[in-house]
């Protein structure tokens, strides 16, 4: 006789146990959500190419938008304001606006920044540019980084900001 854990069911109730076997047979032909969106990796143009990372991922949600930190760097990849903190920071929000922009976003979708700096004496500066294009009265939450250096030693600044979108990205 074979012995079971599980009861028995009669063959008269088959309708419940084949919705369920018929689910069970979809997991196990797709185990690992192969069928299940996956994240979207977006370089725009207009930013300077990137080496070994992506300067936008869209979540597999649709929703969540996670752009790399933006440095000064003009499109062909130089330098824009070496020595001038003002000049970075401007360079840096115009590269965060194309980048939300490549996935139908504004800054009014921004719900996190970090922001790393080598010089904290500059903060007015940071703050009164950042007003220009975050909201003041709806900031999104903040994380402010003195840093010793950046990658590059022209670099001042680098801010990074995730995003979410009211109506997720179509696919």
């Amino acid at each position: 006789m074979l012995h079971s854990t599980l009861p028995m069911v009669p063959a008269t109730a088959s309708a419940a146990p084949l919705g369920v076997l018929l689910l069970l047979a979809l997991a196990l032909c797709d185990p690992a959500g192969a069928h299940a969106p996956a994240a979207r990796f977006i370089n725009p143009p207009g930013l300077a190419p990137p080496t070994g990372y992506t300067h936008v991922v869209v979540a597999p949600d649709g929703r969540t938008v996670y752009i790399a930190g933006q440095v000064a760097l003009d499109s062909a990849g130089r330098v824009v304001g070496a020595g001038d903190f003002r000049a970075q920071v401007e360079q840096v929000f115009a590269n965060l606006r194309r980048a939300l922009i490549s996935v139908g976003a504004s800054f009014a979708d921004v719900v996190k920044t970090t922001t790393f700096v080598t010089d904290l004496s500059q903060l007015a500066a940071l703050r009164e540019i950042r007003a220009r294009y975050l909201d003041p009265a709806h900031p999104p939450a903040s994380t402010l980084v003195q840093v010793a250096a950046l990658v590059r030693p022209e670099f001042l600044l680098e801010i990074e900001v995730v995003a979410a979108l009211r109506t997720p990205l179509p696919q």
